[in-house]
């Protein structure tokens, strides 16, 4: 290998590394990512695959992601200095503490730690050290279908989690619902895992991330059956 091939690849090497720092960390503003269209990036173990949406540093800090499990693959023991948030989109997800089926929601208070692994494969929404250091609570969700609320409209809506402004929910669209046009406090995140989201900007496919700042405003709406990943009050 030529000097100039050997800087070249390090050269690119370094920006890859660059390029996965402060990626979209600016909340003040508005990220929409169709993850069905990035590549699947590796992890530092075998079999776990990754799709960054945010990213504060290469391997720590503020962090959204999807994340791939191989079957019979794991991921070693790690300590969440501001807590993990996990949503089950596909598969089993596994730890210590038992398996989490496709719709499953856990959440891994600030210092906790485990071990994870898959033992069928999995595909996870993976929210890495992003709790206010005072929210402790450990969860465990298996929704089921008595745990569907009425909400606007037609609206279904299965609440997760709750610690002061923050709100984090499953909320299901019917075909043909629309909300009122209304402003963001403290920000919303949305992932799309079944339909397509709409609002006056843009049509919002499965696995669409989006993330709205702080005092935005949309008119939203379906046209067909949509399940969506809900956070809303922690951008601020």
């Amino acid at each position: 290998m030529t000097k100039a091939l050997r800087l070249l690849i390090n050269s690119e090497r370094h920006a890859s590394f660059i390029s996965m720092q402060n990626h979209n960390m600016d909340l003040t503003k508005k990220v929409v990512i169709r993850t069905l269209e990035l590549d699947w990036q590796p992890s530092p173990m075998p079999g776990v695959l990754r799709k960054p949406l945010e990213r504060q540093q290469q391997e720590s800090g503020h962090t959204t992601s999807l994340v791939k499990y191989a079957p019979e693959s794991s991921f070693k023991s790690h300590i969440h200095p501001l807590g993990e948030e996990i949503y089950v989109l596909e598969g089993i997800f596994s730890d210590e503490s038992g398996d989490y089926p496709k719709g499953s929601y856990l959440r891994n208070p600030p210092n906790s730690s485990h071990s994870p692994f898959s033992k069928e494969g999995c595909t996870l929404l993976v929210k890495l050290n992003q709790f206010d250091s005072r929210d402790l609570e450990t969860l465990r969700i298996k929704p089921s279908p008595n745990d569907w609320r009425d909400g606007h409209g037609n609206l279904k809506v299965l609440p997760l989690h709750q610690f002061e402004t923050e709100g984090t929910a499953l909320v299901f669209w019917p075909k043909g619902e629309q909300f009122i046009p209304h402003r963001h406090m403290g920000g919303e995140e949305i992932f799309v895992i079944s339909g397509v989201f709409q609002d006056e900007f843009a049509q919002y496919p499965k696995y669409t991330w989006i993330r709205s700042p702080h005092l935005s405003t949309h008119h939203p709406f379906v046209e067909e059956d949509t399940l969506i990943f809900v956070k809303t009050g922690h951008l601020k």
